[in-house]
């Protein structure tokens, strides 16, 4: 009997939690919807692209609030059960409140690991195509900067040239060991331009002890300028979006960035607040079904779905403060992503005491 009531649980939450998934995955794709036909009215394209725009960029979304849905849905079925009085009937099974608990965090943590490993590796592919799909319509495919085991590439088209760029380390807006391959509009070499140092900062590069080669004579410049489309903000903006990579993909490019000199602090507290998902989904399951314990019993709806918005903002924040804290360097990566969920955790183990008597 105990186990039929656990499985209940886990059958109502499950089914709550893909209703609330299917309500706001609507609310994203005609918010989208309306964003991506506002972007291709004035392009030469057909009637279907912003709608596969749309279908492409509503994953990442949706996983970037699963941790708000989850809450939700610890409420909304906490809610049921005070309106049906289902409450009292689970505790004459022999389901105290910590069993019920219990039985959320289980299908919590599974959904969890889902999301993390599953879910967010195919909404990164196919929002690796949307940004794809968007560049070319933008005209910003003449543009292209990556990292790969030789170092970084940048391909810039300016002033009826190409420039093909390879550099072997980037320390902020220094790039060293550069090389520079100056193409006309058909790709026939025009000069090469080779570097101990080139200074980024601005779109027009300060190139110092260059060797310039240009049809076939060699002539060393202690300093020259060259203009491009490219500065040291541009460069790194290429590295940002890392939500385009799935797991696999992530720790191939902390090792390439490692080898180039390249920060890799945003990719490893991308990497970390994957792996603790389902930690994170379990902890506010557990202070929303606290919090519904103590003072929702006898509320209205209303009051449930403002208080769930609430404290997920409020968590948000929290979250938002100290990752921004680590990406600046303010405070140990590590410890940008552990404290929150420390806090959580301390507010966890203090609701949990004497919750049975609720």
């Amino acid at each position: 009997m105990l186990r039929i009531f656990q499985i209940y649980l886990i059958k109502n939450f499950s089914l709550k939690f893909l209703n609330l998934t299917l309500i706001f995955l609507s609310l994203i794709l005609i918010l989208g919807l309306l964003e991506e036909i506002s972007f291709v009215k004035n392009l030469d394209t057909n009637i279907f692209t912003p709608y596969l725009l749309t279908v492409l960029n509503a994953p990442i979304t949706i996983f970037e609030i699963f941790p708000f849905i989850i809450l939700l849905t610890t409420q909304f079925v906490f809610y049921d059960f005070f309106q049906k009085g289902e409450l009292n009937l689970l505790k004459t099974n022999g389901l105290n409140n910590l069993k019920i608990i219990k039985s959320l965090l289980f299908i919590t943590f599974v959904i969890g690991v889902f999301n993390a490993i599953i879910f967010y590796n195919l909404s990164s592919k196919m929002k690796f195509y949307y940004l794809n799909i968007k560049n070319d319509l933008s005209k910003d495919n003449k543009y292209l900067a990556m990292v790969n085991d030789s170092g970084l590439w940048i391909k810039d088209e300016i002033n009826d040239t190409i420039l093909i760029t390879k550099s072997k380390k980037i320390q902020k807006n220094i790039i060293e060991n550069v090389y520079i391959n100056q193409f006309d509009k058909n790709f026939n070499l025009i000069k090469t331009i080779q570097s101990p140092k080139v200074d980024i900062s601005k779109f027009e590069w300060n190139i110092y002890d260059s060797i310039v080669t240009e049809k076939n004579i060699q002539k060393e410049l202690k300093f020259m300028k060259i203009e491009t489309n490219f500065n040291e903000e541009k460069i790194y903006s290429f590295f940002s979006n890392i939500t385009t990579l799935s797991i696999f993909d992530l720790f191939n490019l902390k090792k390439e960035f490692d080898k180039l000199g390249y920060s890799s602090l945003e990719i490893e507290l991308h990497i970390t607040k994957l792996f603790i998902t389902p930690i994170l989904y379990c902890l506010l399951t557990t202070i929303s079904s606290i919090i519904m314990f103590n003072f929702s019993r006898d509320k209205s709806l209303i009051f449930t779905i403002i208080l769930g918005i609430l404290i997920s903002v409020t968590i948000y924040y929290l979250q938002f403060v100290f990752t921004s804290l680590g990406n600046n360097g303010n405070i140990p990566i590590y410890l940008s992503i552990f404290f929150p969920l420390i806090i959580l955790f301390l507010i966890s183990i203090i609701g949990l005491i004497n919750i049975n008597e609720k």
